[in-house]
């Protein structure tokens, strides 16, 4: 682990800031304990951890940067040595050249060496930012030689009331119902329309999980930076993912965007039809969980975290506006407003009174029944969906209606073939459907979800003047918010 000739070949002094020192320069000789960690804003974002020794600093990127518990084993990709003025490096490599772009000083201090072999490397780390042990130690679970390297914590975090991310956590829903009466004890958002995501960001890498649980990382790669932005900051947020369409949110567009899994296709929709995460809720925070704050201090310390980039945003909250705040909704022809009270915590997975969603037009979630081919154009696909919300008491679906319009052309081939996958034999519904719905009907098994918006309902619990909006892939019937 000595010598600078990788180094100087991987470098051109007269294209790079690099200190690239002369090949005849003698190496100083400092006493082995000097450390410094720069993030580095390459290809993909990592942090390079560099320790003094015999004169260079032994090189590792650290792609997710160290692991702040002991069960957290992480990569560690062993580079080459650099020189010791790499230390006070800060600055922008240049596009075409080795390791291109921004590099910033993360950390930097003393460090004691506890073991150095070529196998394993264990020190002791006293920096402003971290301090522990940490032992860098060769993987056995390929050949690739000396660049194949894990780092671990050996020892507890420093703040023993550090906790770990979840690795999951479901949603906080609201309950409908109209503006609250007591508007100064409430703070009010848009209600934007899309798909609810959590974003587990950690290392600078984002995960986002929908409210089912799912993972949909791979359905949406434009999110990807968001972790770089945020670096080496430890999070976990709450938000909803939307496709714009003339200024605003679009269910139907998004639905292009929603059952991608193959990451290439996902790459390409990207650039055609980019999604935005909006992000109004932050449940986890540098080693500390946030559920049991008031809304406010949440909200404080989600704007204090400044996620504004060209794929997200934090999106504003008006306290005690709320007529103010529906009218603006109904203007923009938005979705409607949710009313948060400013004291209450996170529920996770709860329906609680402490959100209230007030929207500007009927919308309803309902479970697919059945459905009628169509004639024409449609011969072959989709013509009409028999719709359904749980029964009251028992299995089965309460019959709503049917809806034939608001489709897009992907739309029916999507939803047709899902449900020739469900095919059965009897009706799912427990309430009687009318004899010309039923007649031709396709009965299938009730576990696609999708939504719905209509002028009114009708005296006998029908919905009058439906248009379809989509599928929910992040529903499922147990999820469908009335029983109506």
């Amino acid at each position: 682990m000595s010598g600078l000739e990788d180094y100087r070949r991987k470098r051109d002094p007269e294209r790079t800031p690099e200190p690239v020192p002369a090949a005849d320069d003698a190496l100083p000789r400092g006493g082995d304990d000097t450390f410094v960690i720069q993030e580095h804003h390459a290809r993909r974002l990592h942090w390079d951890v560099r320790l003094e020794r015999g004169g260079v600093l032994a090189s590792w990127a650290v792609p997710r940067g160290l692991p702040a518990t002991p069960g957290d084993i992480r990569l560690a990709v062993h580079t080459e040595d650099h020189p010791m003025e790499y230390a006070t490096f800060e600055g922008d490599i240049p596009k075409g050249e080795y390791g291109a772009g921004r590099m910033t000083i993360w950390d930097r201090g003393r460090y004691e060496t506890l073991k150095w072999s070529d196998r394993e490397v264990a020190v002791v780390l006293h920096g402003q930012r971290v301090q522990g042990r940490y032992v860098f130690f060769r993987s056995t679970r390929t050949n690739d030689g000396d660049r194949d390297w894990m780092v671990r914590r050996s020892d507890p975090p420093t703040d023993p009331d550090w906790q770990p991310l979840p690795e999951s956590m479901t949603p906080m829903l609201a309950t409908p119902g109209p503006l609250p009466k007591d508007d100064v004890h409430w703070a009010y958002e848009f209600k934007w329309d899309g798909v609810r995501a959590l974003a587990i960001v950690d290392g600078g890498r984002v995960q986002l999980i929908a409210r089912s649980g799912h993972d949909i990382t791979t359905a949406y790669p434009e999110l990807r930076a968001l972790g770089e932005q945020l670096g080496s900051t430890q999070v976990l947020l709450d938000g909803e993912i939307v496709a714009m369409r003339e200024g605003r949110p679009s269910f139907a567009a998004l639905q292009n965007r929603m059952h991608v899994a193959n990451a290439a296709q996902a790459r390409r929709l990207a650039e055609q039809l980019p999604v935005t995460y909006l992000i109004f809720d932050v449940l986890h925070l540098e080693g500390r969980s946030t559920l049991g704050l008031p809304y406010a201090q949440r909200r404080e310390l989600l704007e204090s975290l400044e996620l504004d980039g060209p794929r997200w945003q934090t999106t504003p909250s008006f306290p005690a506006e709320g007529a103010l705040v529906l009218q603006a909704a109904t203007e923009q022809r938005l979705e409607g407003v949710v009313a948060k009270r400013a004291t209450s915590r996170y529920h996770p997975g709860r329906r609680s009174p402490d959100w209230v969603k007030v929207t500007t037009e009927h919308t309803v979630e309902v479970v697919i029944g059945g459905w009628r081919p169509g004639n024409g154009r449609r011969a072959g696909l989709v013509g009409s969906l028999l719709l359904g919300v749980p029964a009251d008491e028992g299995d089965g679906l309460r019959y709503v209606g049917q809806v034939g319009t608001g489709f897009t052309e992907e739309m029916l081939r999507t939803t047709t073939a899902m449900l020739a996958d469900r095919p059965r034999k009897t009706s799912p519904f427990v309430t009687p459907v009318p004899a010309d719905r039923a007649r031709g009907a396709r009965w299938v098994e009730p576990e696609l979800v999708g939504e719905v918006v209509f002028r009114e309902w009708t005296p006998d619990g029908r919905m009058r003047l439906p248009s379809w909006r989509g599928l929910r892939p992040d529903k499922s019937p147990d999820d469908l918010e009335e029983k109506l």
